[in-house]
């Protein structure tokens, strides 16, 4: 369950809407179309930067600073990533930084530590807890390379960024993975509301993808409560904490396919619909693309070298 589950590739939507063209003959309709998309492709390209993010509501690259200035307005801002992948590590500091900058309290929710850790977090936090300490900890309930994300670590105690364990224990998503949600007990749902494979059709047919031979019947329906078990939580817990600490934006560090709209930020919307978020996806070539991300995707796509 914790490998990283990419997005797989839709039928890519057109974004312009082509006027009707006066010509007498179709080769020349068919010419003077070619030449809009071209047009409009290149207009979408032109102004991309190294660190540029496609704002997917407009077609228009941004510089990051700019972009902030955005999120800074939000609640919880969700940065994708695929765990092993440096450049989405390099990006969700980025976003980090950039959002501090604009004089906003920051706070970093993570996917990557349960919330029942947070006394951890706040150790490491204070200085009272080491960073091998820390790494450790990590490595018992990740498994990825710490390395990865030691900057962000650092960078969060040095600039005093609280971190947020937003995940639910190792063994809460294997159960229901195995037996459904109903085989928890009340002690393991906690503040968890009732769990169901109840999921838009991008995300059930992405789900069975994934699913392969397990793509029917109960294993299926157990697998899709099981991540939809994993959205929840780490919904719950930034809902909670957010309440708890008003005027902090909450920035979570999680997977592509649980910071993807239709994850985490939908379960985000049914907790709590007035709370202000954005999502943020890497650029992922031949997974999510500019040609295929749309609002339903994400906010804003970044361009990671």
């Amino acid at each position: 369950m914790r490998r990283p589950l990419p997005l797989f590739s839709r039928r890519a939507a057109s974004r312009s809407r082509l006027a009707p063209l006066a010509f007498v003959t179709a080769v020349s309709l068919f010419a003077a179309a070619a030449l809009l998309v071209a047009a409009f492709l290149a207009g979408r390209s032109c102004a991309r930067g190294g660190d540029s993010l496609l704002d997917v509501h407009t077609g228009a690259w941004l510089p990051l600073g700019r972009v902030a200035e955005d999120l800074a307005r939000c609640r919880l801002v969700a940065v994708g990533e695929t765990h092993d992948d440096p450049a989405h590590h390099r990006l969700q500091l980025d976003v980090i930084r950039a959002v501090a900058a604009t004089g906003a309290r920051v706070s970093v929710g993570l996917e990557m530590f349960p919330a029942g850790e947070q006394a951890l977090l706040d150790g490491y936090l204070l200085g009272r807890v080491d960073e091998e300490v820390l790494e450790k900890a990590f490595a018992a309930y990740w498994g990825h390379t710490f390395a990865l994300y030691r900057d962000i670590f650092r960078t969060c105690r040095q600039a005093g960024i609280p971190l947020v364990g937003l995940n639910v224990p190792r063994g809460l998503t294997r159960k229901v993975a195995r037996e459904g949600f109903a085989a928890l007990t009340p002690e393991e749902r906690g503040g968890l509301p009732l769990v169901a494979c109840q999921v838009d059709r991008d995300y059930e047919a992405f789900l069975r993808r994934v699913a392969g031979d397990h793509a029917g019947g109960t294993d299926f329906r157990y697998f899709c409560e099981a991540q939809v078990v994993w959205d929840t939580a780490m919904a719950v817990f930034a809902r909670d904490y957010l309440a708890a600490h008003p005027g902090r934006v909450l920035v979570v560090l999680c997977g592509t396919t649980h910071a993807w709209k239709r994850g985490m930020p939908y379960q985000v919307r049914r907790l709590a619909p007035d709370l202000p978020l954005r999502v943020i996806l890497p650029e992922i070539p031949g997974r999510i693309e500019p040609a295929t991300a749309g609002p339903g995707d994400c906010d804003y796509l970044a361009a990671v070298p």
